[in-house]
């Protein structure tokens, strides 16, 4: 809700409201379970839809992944009680493992020729081993913290999963215009994430050195000061390498630095 909210988009929502049409942009937005959403964009009852790529995975509808929205992201993984040992995947010959994703599961069993008992179940897979109702689980794993707290290891990790936008694969030519203009505008939100737009002064000798340190997006913007033989330069940082910079910036001659965030980034 926050990205389409930085993408412009209104959408007013309840404690009861399923439904909401947003009021600056052709869309209506349905709020459901995530395990239902791929069925309901593959059936046509919506064009497009967002959902975590392992359930729409489990599901296995018909839909085509348009864009990984690069939020919510976990992995779903093996673990079994941290008491015993691991010796590899064949560990699991013979076991039954607890799980909310079998299809997934078996695929990745039949890859490696493991013959396991699935055993399916929805919510609190954690507690399975130690209630003795498997030997293993099959589940998504984010912190980890869960795991630890029933006593579980992680040992294999089968997928990385996050939260994609998927659609139909037969929108109409005016649906998918709307929808490259949302993936348009996502995108443009989601390039400024981590960035920072950065402004100092530097003398003209010190021009080019410090263009070696802000490439920007193609190359740093260089405007003529009132003061002779001094330049404004204007670029794009990331905010990872935020202080590293900076560092490099001061020792190089630049003067008045000013950084600020950035909302958008429209190539």
């Amino acid at each position: 809700m926050n990205l389409i909210n930085e993408a412009g988009i209104g959408l007013s929502i309840g404690k009861r409201k399923l439904v909401s049409s947003a009021k600056n942009f052709p869309m209506d937005a349905l709020f459901l379970r995530d395990d239902d959403i791929p069925q309901t964009v593959a059936d046509g009852v919506a064009d497009i839809g967002v959902v975590g790529e392992n359930e729409m995975l489990e599901k296995g509808e018909n839909v085509v992944v348009v864009k990984k929205l690069g939020f919510s992201k976990c992995r779903l993984s093996l673990a079994i009680p941290k008491s015993l040992e691991y010796t590899g995947v064949e560990f699991f010959n013979g076991k039954k493992i607890a799980t909310s994703y079998p299809i997934i599961l078996k695929k990745f069993l039949a890859e490696n020729n493991i013959n396991a008992d699935i055993h399916v179940i929805t919510g609190s897979v954690e507690i399975a081993p130690g209630i003795g109702l498997a030997d293993a689980i099959f589940d998504i794993v984010s912190s980890g913290s869960t795991l630890v707290s029933n006593r579980l290891k992680e040992v294999e990790v089968v997928m990385q999963s996050e939260a994609v936008l998927i659609a139909s694969p037969n929108l109409s030519a005016e649906k998918q215009e709307i929808l490259d203009e949302l993936i348009f505008r996502i995108e443009s939100v989601q390039r400024a994430k981590g960035k920072k737009y950065i402004l100092l002064n530097a003398p003209n000798d010190k021009v080019d050195e410090i263009t070696e340190l802000l490439p920007g997006i193609k190359s740093p913007t260089l405007v003529p000061l009132a003061k002779e033989g001094w330049s404004s330069m204007h670029s794009v940082i990331s905010e990872d390498d935020f202080w590293e910079i900076i560092g490099k910036l001061k020792k190089a001659g630049a003067e008045g630095i000013l950084v600020v965030p950035i909302e958008k980034m429209i190539f």
